[in-house]
């Protein structure tokens, strides 16, 4: 066990956090959402970061006609990353603390955004959702499992419009992939074979990190205070920031946070998968206890539901890590609607991210984001072609469905009852790959059974002072 490990495991033991709290509690998906505008009032919507990510869940969210903008907020705020919004929207305030800005405009706000680092997910949620405001969170929906609970249950206290930005869970593949598990052609699924194989950020350290990187002054603009939210202090370091948080354990989620919402979230929620039983890191390539591993092979065990059977997920990332590819696979395509990366790249020439789904007589070719299914070999599709069911057509985007859900005309679609057990099950997975291990977790008690330090770290370390009213619903 590594030292900053320990100490993390010493400091949340003392906290009285424990994984005791992590009491069962039923999940409903919402049917009812209790509106703050009217049917025919537009969205005020508060955003929380306004640039890189943050830019275009403003962007899409004004686009579609719905909202009016009325507070901005990010903790590097007037750094160059924000400049475009704040030209767009020279007159709404600006704030830097989150907290201030509900504080004081609370009552002009309907809606609230969280496009920031995977940890400040929390929080800020956490605080719209307690004065009843509707929220729209990145994905995934939070930084560890407890938080991801505590999120669902402030959703079903308070009945707001919760949505996490899994963007394709409104496309094309949504929709088809519910059409066709209820027509019978999507059934008796084993086996899910899903890849990211694109350069990642963490990648240019090659998987040489000894240590968490050292203090830098701070610039001008930055609340790091805020930055930090509820996680214990860490120096400020350039490192940390504008995505690069991604790279570390203590802040991000790493490629299976960032594309296993995209990748895997229809057939989670499709096929009924709930949480695994058992998360193995089968194989790791350069495993280190801050950044995330150079490549990773994950597999997941989902038990049967019902009638259904047991599946296997297995997730593959790293540039050369390419799992075994079905016969008759062809050509891989990527989604057409994959924001351009902040850094690194997404794999177009190797293979795009993914995914293949088997059952007992069909096997399935999948993308990520809104990429529809195809049957394969091409000749097995031909045969299939007359029984497949029409897919509908012309629904909302995943900003409309949200802000319409704000409304009380829609439900979203990937509510936190919805989108809450996917990312619990990618938060499994990044303790796997943190202490390369292979994880037991009875879904009934919500624990890890084989691994104290896993089970702890269901919860990560306690919140810094100042901090601890938000893990109370």
């Amino acid at each position: 066990m590594t030292s900053a490990l320990q100490a993390s495991r010493r400091s949340f033991l003392k906290s009285g956090l424990a994984v005791s709290a992590l009491s069962a509690f039923p999940l409903i998906r919402l049917s009812a959402q209790t509106p703050s505008a009217t049917p025919n009032e537009k969205v005020n919507v508060a955003c929380c970061g306004i640039g890189n990510r943050g830019a275009d869940v403003v962007n899409g969210l004004y686009a579609t006609g719905l909202c009016n903008i009325v507070a901005l907020c990010d903790t590097d705020m007037g750094a160059k990353h924000t400049e475009k919004i704040l030209k767009k929207f020279p007159n709404v305030p600006r704030f830097q603390d989150f907290r201030q800005m509900l504080d004081k405009m609370g009552n002009q706000i309907d809606a609230v955004t969280a496009g920031v680092p995977d940890h400040a997910h929390f929080p800020i949620a956490m605080m719209a959702m307690g004065l009843g405001k509707h929220i729209y969170v990145e994905k995934p929906m939070a930084h560890t499992f407890r938080e991801i609970d505590l999120m669902m249950r402030a959703e079903q206290k308070h009945k707001v419009a919760a949505q996490m930005g899994n963007q394709g869970h409104s496309g094309a593949n949504y929709f088809q992939f519910k059409a066709w598990v209820d027509a019978g052609i999507i059934k008796n699924v084993t086996r899910i074979v899903a890849h990211m194989n694109g350069v990642r950020r963490w990648h240019k350290w090659n998987g040489k990190v000894a240590g968490l990187p050292p203090a830098q002054p701070l610039p001008g603009t930055l609340d790091w205070n805020t930055w930090l939210s509820q996680v214990p202090f860490h120096d400020y370091n350039k490192d940390y920031i504008n995505g690069d948080w991604r790279c570390w354990f203590d802040f991000g989620n790493g490629a299976l946070g960032d594309w296993g919402a995209h990748i895997l979230d229809t057939a989670h929620e499709f096929l009924r998968l709930g949480l695994p039983t058992e998360v193995s890191a089968v194989n790791l390539e350069g495993h280190n206890p801050f950044v995330f591993p150079m490549a990773s092979t994950l597999s997941f065990k989902f038990p049967a539901r019902d009638k259904l059977p047991p599946v296997e997920v297995m997730w593959y990332d790293g540039a050369t890590n390419l799992p075994k590819l079905p016969d008759g696979f062809g050509k891989s395509k990527a989604a057409g609607d994959i924001p351009p990366p902040g850094s690194g790249s997404v794999a177009k020439d190797k293979l795009a991210p993914g995914k293949e789904i088997y059952t007992d007589d069909l096997v399935f070719k999948g993308g990520s984001h809104s990429s529809m299914l195809e049957i394969i070999p091409e000749a097995k599709a031909k045969d299939m072609a007359s029984k497949l069911p029409p897919v509908p057509k012309g629904q909302s985007d995943h900003f409309k469905n949200f802000l319409l859900a704000c409304k009380g005309q829609e439900t979203c679609r990937s509510s936190f009852a919805v989108a809450g057990p996917l990312s619990q099950v990618l938060s499994l997975g990044v303790l796997a790959q943190r202490l390369n291990a292979k994880l037991t977790f009875d879904p009934a008690t919500r624990q890890i059974t084989n691994n104290t330090l896993a089970n702890d770290l269901l919860s990560g370390p306690p919140p810094r002072k100042g901090w601890e009213s938000f893990y109370t619903v």
